[in-house]
């Protein structure tokens, strides 16, 4: 199998995590690292690196190129470069939970599977901005991981996924969304995935370990190229995603507006909510154990809130903000 990995400017991270990627316990890889117009030092990292790792190929994006530069055409020039079929995808701040993570993540016997779905937790750090970060990493993968499982994959995170490179082609790779900065995951899934050509993996072995954004602004302009990205989902996923959005706005807004009427409609809000934590407090502390936020079991009901108003004002910004978005 063939690992891509693209950096720009990551030198700092390329030097704590892209050790633990080529050490994999894995008879047969090779890591593909795209150095996509670094500044940094990367360059010359890797050509160092390169000399004492058989398994590490590196491919060099210059700003003289004249193709359109971001994320996805790294991407591209990466899978060109490849040898191997079957493609795993990570990020230069990523490092996998075991040396085994390869183990898990290898082409599957069915010939069928085309598209591997992982799962990667945020790494945990100090302060607020942290918890909400993780909460919504969480509530991200236990809503596309459960809808994969139950056959219907909507979308995957390239911090943790893989597919063939046959199938990149055969499909024309990014060309029906080259001019959107992000979605070189999720949407390539949306456009190519079925009930029958997906499988998901949420052993703890194949989990990978990603560091956080660690500002406000930076968490923002990340969910902003999500948004950009969501827009282009087929029309079914986009209403079932839009129906949950709704469906989660009109529970606050009753509450709200309880507040303004009697009494009795105060405490009909107050116990609508009582019994919507009670039933969460038996679903959430066995998820976020499984998926490696047990710390967050206590915090949930008010990370909820916050996530919510978060996106919501994310939303608004992301529609009516300027629209270029850069990958780095």
């Amino acid at each position: 199998m063939s690992v891509i990995i693209c950096a720009r400017n990551e030198i700092a991270n390329l030097k704590q995590y892209l050790p633990t990627v080529l050490n994999q316990n894995y008879p047969d890889f090779e890591v593909v690292v795209v150095n996509d117009r670094s500044w940094d030092g990367t360059e010359e990292f890797l050509e160092d690196l390169e000399k004492h790792h058989q398994n590490l190929k590196v491919v060099k994006v210059l700003d003289n190129d004249k193709f359109i530069a971001g994320k996805k055409f790294a991407v591209t020039m990466g899978i060109k470069a490849a040898k191997y079929d079957w493609l795993v995808f990570t990020d230069a701040d990523c490092t996998p939970a075991t040396e085994n993570w390869l183990m898990d993540m290898q082409q599957p016997e069915d010939e069928n599977i085309e598209i591997l779905l992982a799962y990667s937790p945020y790494l945990k750090k100090r302060g607020l901005l942290n918890a909400l970060i993780r909460f919504e990493t969480f509530f991200t993968a236990v809503n596309y991981l459960s809808f994969a499982l139950k056959g219907m994959p909507y979308m995957g995170v390239g911090r943790n996924m893989a597919y063939k490179k046959t199938l990149f082609f055969k499909n024309k790779g990014f060309a029906a969304h080259m001019h959107i900065p992000s979605g070189d995951d999720d949407l390539f899934v949306n456009a190519h995935a079925n009930r029958n050509n997906v499988i998901v993996k949420l052993n703890k072995e194949s989990h990978v370990w990603s560091e956080p954004n660690k500002t406000w602004g930076g968490y923002l302009r990340q969910k902003k190229r999500h948004f950009g990205a969501g827009k282009m989902y087929k029309s079914k996923h986009k209403f079932i995603l839009s129906v949950q959005i709704i469906f989660q706005f009109l529970f606050y807004a009753f509450f709200v507006a309880c507040m303004f009427f009697s009494r009795e409609a105060q405490y009909l809000a107050l116990g609508v909510l009582g019994l919507s934590i009670t039933i969460r407090c038996f679903v959430y502390p066995k998820l976020l154990k499984r998926l490696n936020y047990s710390d967050l079991r206590w915090w949930f009901p008010i990370l909820d809130i916050l996530l919510f108003f978060f996106l919501t004002l994310n939303g608004f910004l992301a529609m009516f903000g300027k629209k270029k978005v850069n990958w780095k």
